[in-house]
């Protein structure tokens, strides 16, 4: 890819188009950094070109059209800051001797890796790096939905999966979506995960949803959840303020993260506390 500071729109997403013919996915913090822009520069490009059919927008960047989802095994490696602190957000939401049940998603495995310690939880997941996260963990049950692994969803979503998840009654569905939209709610990529989804939000009696922010406002072709209650988000600091609004009118309930400069002053601080 040719780098440098200063592209003409046409000039960068002709690059972009490029990238994706060789490769059949881009990122779009990779290539904010390639060309020295904003992500939302490089998000408004991928808009533009998903709006001409060269491409699939996509948490994180974008595919080639008729493309499968990111393989989790690669979306493990993106964003991980962001998702840490989704994860420790999300993590502290939970209640001590509640039955969680941890759907597939590179966020959710943040979110257990973001566990405190001796926390007293039954976890139930359908994902096996998850339940290799959590196997032997002091203070957790662990219950490993089975079946076939989808390699791209990363998860057991196969009839199996759907006979042992139908006799479950979580406290607590960790949701896993692919994108959010007020209109449509959230949203998943591949219509048998979605499917898996909605049962698991139909067998809980509330669903939690961490969102990193490049999610919001892409529409993912298969329904999972309306953005109404019982439904919970868990939200990057720089969320549109105006559609974090509009999530709470809706009677959903949102928690924001700090921002990053925040987190830092507070920790300055504590350090320069007598």
């Amino acid at each position: 890819m040719i780098v440098g500071m200063d592209h003409f729109v046409g000039e960068r997403q002709a690059q972009i188009l490029a990238e994706l013919r060789v490769k059949g996915r881009v990122s779009a913090q990779e290539l904010a950094l390639a060309f020295d822009v904003s992500e939302d520069t490089v998000r408004r490009d991928l808009r533009e070109m998903a709006a001409r059919g060269e491409c699939e927008r996509v948490y994180g960047g974008a595919l080639l059209p008729g493309a499968k989802t990111v393989p989790l095994r690669t979306r493990m490696d993106e964003q991980p800051d962001r998702k840490a602190m989704l994860g420790e957000m999300a993590a502290g939401l939970l209640v001590e001797g509640s039955v969680v049940f941890f759907d597939a998603g590179s966020t959710n495995l943040a979110i257990a890796r973001s566990l405190p310690d001796g926390l007293r939880l039954t976890a139930v997941t359908n994902t096996p790096v998850i339940a290799a996260e959590l196997a032997g963990r002091a203070g957790i049950e662990l219950v490993v939905i089975g079946g076939r692994v989808d390699p791209a969803v990363g998860a057991a979503i196969d009839a199996t999966a759907i006979r042992q998840l139908e006799t479950m009654r979580p406290d607590l569905c960790i949701l896993g979506a692919c994108g959010l939209t007020l209109e449509d709610g959230l949203a998943a990529d591949v219509f048998e995960d979605a499917a898996f989804k909605r049962l698991a939000c139909a067998a809980a009696k509330r669903s939690l949803a961490a969102i990193t922010t490049d999610k919001l406002g892409h529409r993912a072709a298969f329904h999972v959840h309306d953005l109404a209650a019982p439904l919970s988000l868990v939200l990057e600091a720089d969320a549109d303020v105006a559609l974090v609004e509009q999530v709470v009118r809706q009677g959903v309930e949102a928690h924001r993260c700090e921002a990053v400069t925040e987190i830092k002053d507070k920790k300055a601080a504590r350090g320069n506390a007598p």
